[in-house]
Formats: C-alpha cells, sequence, structure tokens
C-alpha cells in the first residue's frame, strides 16, 4: 500500500497559521492538540485546527511543497485557505 504524505496548515482562534507536514495527518493533528511538544510554536499558541490540507504521492513533494507555502506570505495562505474551506472549518472533525 501506497504511503500518503500531507502538507497542512494549521490555525487558532485568533487566526495565527501553522504549516507543516506529515505521514500520518491523523495522528499529527491529535498530537498538536495535545501539546506533545510543550515548548512548541503550536503549543504556545493553542495552534488545534485543520484547515488546509494537500495530499502528495512522495516525501519529497511534500517537503518541497511545505518550503513553498511557508515562504508564502500571509495573505497568500489565507487566499489558498478560503479557495477550499471558506468558512475556515476544523476539517479534522468532519
Amino acid at each position: 500500500m501506497a504511503k500518503t504524505y500531507w502538507v497542512y496548515i494549521l490555525t487558532n482562534r485568533s487566526g495565527t497559521l501553522y504549516v507543516g507536514m506529515t505521514n500520518d495527518l491523523e495522528r499529527r493533528v491529535a498530537e498538536h492538540r495535545a501539546n506533545a511538544v510543550p515548548e512548541a510554536f503550536t503549543a504556545r499558541y493553542a495552534i488545534d485546527r485543520l484547515v488546509y490540507a494537500e495530499s502528495y504521492p512522495t516525501p519529497g513533494e511534500a517537503i518541497r511543497r511545505e518550503k513553498q507555502l511557508k515562504a508564502w506570505r500571509r495573505s497568500k495562505k489565507v487566499a489558498l485557505i478560503n479557495e477550499t474551506n471558506p468558512s475556515w472549518q476544523d476539517l479534522s472533525e468532519m
């Protein structure tokens, strides 16, 4: 069975954005919610809502996309989220 690699964007109530990459999106979101790394950016700012995700067949493709998104300005990331999730609903709860 082929693995899937994910690039994702999380947010919090105030709209702070976090871009990440994983091979297990469900587990990774759960780790963010549980503050698995207490000193991490996502724990410090209570970033726990999945608002965007893309899948890739190889880790290299996912890493390249993650780096691309991280380099984008906030406005461009917001526009990307708005294209597919205009209400910024938590996708992990769907």
